[in-house]
Formats: structure tokens, C-alpha cells, sequence
């Protein structure tokens, strides 16, 4: 793949991580981030007034270079404004993920900008505070500005957005040794689209079922305990409309089960689905498992296994 270009003049490169968001009942309200894949973004400051993209490489030419189109142009612009900051910037954008992954990639972009630009101007922002500008950039990438992505994207390790307004972000610990598998199939499905074909209203039981197993996941994650985890990953409110949109999902999931994870699910809003286990063994053996599953149906797939990342977005030297 194409390298990045590093500039003579004042520059700050970051990376940040893919997530999953959901993460099965927790809609629009709770993800985490995972050690790979990932997006890297190099802002340098130049003479000139405003944002350009100089160049973006591993999109397949899909992704828009105009400043109030992309995501890290329209995040940085958002914090910058927040700032009341001017001059020029450059940006540089390394897309190692894919698009329409439900993983984030987005947000990832977002993140990774708005971590190097701070550490251009000197850190002025904590990172925390960072989220409400990422969201703008999902704002415009899929018409909702959600942050399951761009928060645990930024921040690291599991993110609970208990409020939208205010914006209210609470960090929730994990398990050292929870391991998360990965398969995303070779398709491509729009954030956009899949937050289309939801219902607009729920069931109360629907509702009191997805409480009660988003409360029940939060208490596994803090408690480190695995056998609440898996009862909680249990989506009734967008999973069974979703998976609709993804070949062989039940299949995938099957797999998984099968394979001794506890819990599997849609990452976002797919078509990649994900499964978390107790041990770096059990998530191999799982993604393989999952990966086989779509081979028997003609999707090649990619396969990531990592913890949970608890670093979130930053700075390369």
C-alpha cells in the first residue's frame, strides 16, 4: 500500500482504532475499540487559509476530498470553530480499513484528525472533549450524529453515551482478558442505509427486554462476569431486522456459539459481526469458525482478533 508523506513543514500524525458499536442491545449508546484495524491522518499546518485534503490513500477513490464533505476535515473544522482558531491545515488521510464496514471507519478517520490536530495546536483539548466534534463528522457520513463510534474510537476501551443532550460519555471498564473476533465480509453496506430500515417505534416488552440486557452487559463488564456478559449480548430491538441485510448471518452466529464465545451480534450496523470470548484461543478458533461459514455461501472475508483496546486514538511520532 501507499505510504503517507512526511512534510518539511510543523506536522502532528496520529492513528486511530475500528470499533464496534451497539455491541449487540446497546444501540447508539455503547461500543468499543479494537487494536486493528484502523485509520491514519498526518494535518500539517501551511501558508494558505482553511482545510484542504491533499490526498487520501486506500479508498479506492471512493471518499470525497472536499473540506465540508469528509469526515476529518469536518471535525477538525467543528473543533477549530470551537476554538475560534483560523490559519491553514493540510491533511493526509491512510484509510486501513474498510468502507461500509460497520466498523467505524468514519469515525475513525474523524478521531485520528481531530487527535493530530490538537497535538498541532498544542493539546488545548482533552480528549473527552473531542467526541462532540467527531460527531458532526457522522453527522455528514451518515446523517445521524450518533457517537458509539467516535467516542470509544478517541477514548479507548468501552464508551456509554448516557445522554445526547447533554452529551454525557461514561467511560465503562472491561475485563483484561476479554478477546473480541471480527469477520467482516467482502460487501459493503451503508450506515445510512441499515438506520433506514429500523423501526421507528418498539414494543414496551421489546424496550424492557433491551434495558434489561444493556444494564445486564454493563454490570458483566465491570464485575468481570463472563457468564452475565454473554445473557446480556442479546439484540431484540435492530439485530433482527439488520441481519436481514447480511447473508449468512445466523449461519455466522451459529458459528460462533458453537465455538465457545460468549456472545455474538452485528458490529454496528454490519455487515461485519462480531463475537467477544474469555481467551485469545476461543476467538481464533471462533472467527475462523465464522469466516468458514461465509466461505460455504461464496463471501470471502477478514478476520480480525484482538482485546479490547483500551488506548482509543493517538499521537505517532
Amino acid at each position: 500500500m501507499a505510504q503517507l508523506e512526511f512534510p518539511e513543514s510543523k506536522y502532528a500524525r496520529a492513528f486511530a482504532p475500528a470499533t464496534v458499536a451497539n455491541v449487540a442491545c446497546g444501540f447508539d449508546v455503547l461500543g468499543f475499540a479494537v487494536e486493528n484495524p484502523g485509520d491514519e491522518v498526518i494535518v500539517t499546518e501551511n501558508n494558505s487559509y482553511g482545510l484542504k485534503v491533499t490526498s487520501i490513500i486506500g479508498d479506492g477513490g471512493k471518499l470525497p476530498i472536499e473540506a465540508n464533505k469528509n469526515t476529518a476535515t469536518v471535525a477538525i473544522n467543528a473543533m477549530l470553530n470551537h476554538l475560534k482558531a483560523d490559519g491553514g491545515l493540510s491533511i493526509q488521510i491512510k484509510k486501513m480499513m474498510p468502507l461500509g464496514s460497520g466498523l467505524g471507519s468514519s469515525a475513525a478517520s474523524a478521531a485520528a484528525a481531530l487527535v493530530a490536530t490538537n497535538e498541532l495546536l498544542g493539546n488545548p483539548l482533552q480528549k473527552k472533549e473531542l467526541v462532540q466534534f467527531a460527531m458532526e463528522a457522522e453527522r455528514i457520513a451518515c446523517g445521524a450524529a450518533h457517537a458509539d463510534n467516535v467516542a470509544p474510537a478517541i477514548m479507548g476501551g468501552f464508551v456509554l453515551i448516557r445522554s445526547y443532550s447533554p452529551l454525557d460519555i461514561v467511560a465503562i471498564p472491561a475485563p483484561a482478558s476479554l478477546y473480541c473476533s471480527i469477520v467482516h465480509p467482502h460487501i459493503e453496506l451503508r450506515t445510512e442505509d441499515a438506520r433506514k430500515v429500523l423501526k421507528q417505534d418498539i414494543s414496551l416488552k421489546d424496550a424492557i427486554n433491551q434495558w434489561g440486557n444493556l444494564a445486564g452487559l454493563i454490570a458483566g463488564l465491570m464485575r468481570s462476569d463472563y457468564e452475565l456478559i454473554g445473557r446480556s449480548l442479546k439484540d431484540v430491538v435492530a439485530e433482527p431486522i439488520r441481519s436481514l441485510l447480511i447473508p449468512g448471518f445466523d449461519a455466522v452466529k451459529q458459528a460462533a456459539l458453537d465455538n465457545g464465545v460468549l456472545g455474538c451480534s452485528i458490529s454496528g450496523s454490519g455487515p461485519s459481526v462480531f463475537a467477544l470470548s474469555t481467551s485469545k484461543e476461543t476467538a481464533n478458533k471462533a472467527g475462523q469458525a465464522m469466516q468458514k461459514a461465509l466461505h460455504e455461501i461464496g463471501l470471502d472475508s477478514d478476520l480480525y482478533v484482538s482485546k479490547v483496546n483500551s488506548k482509543g486514538a493517538h499521537v505517532l511520532k
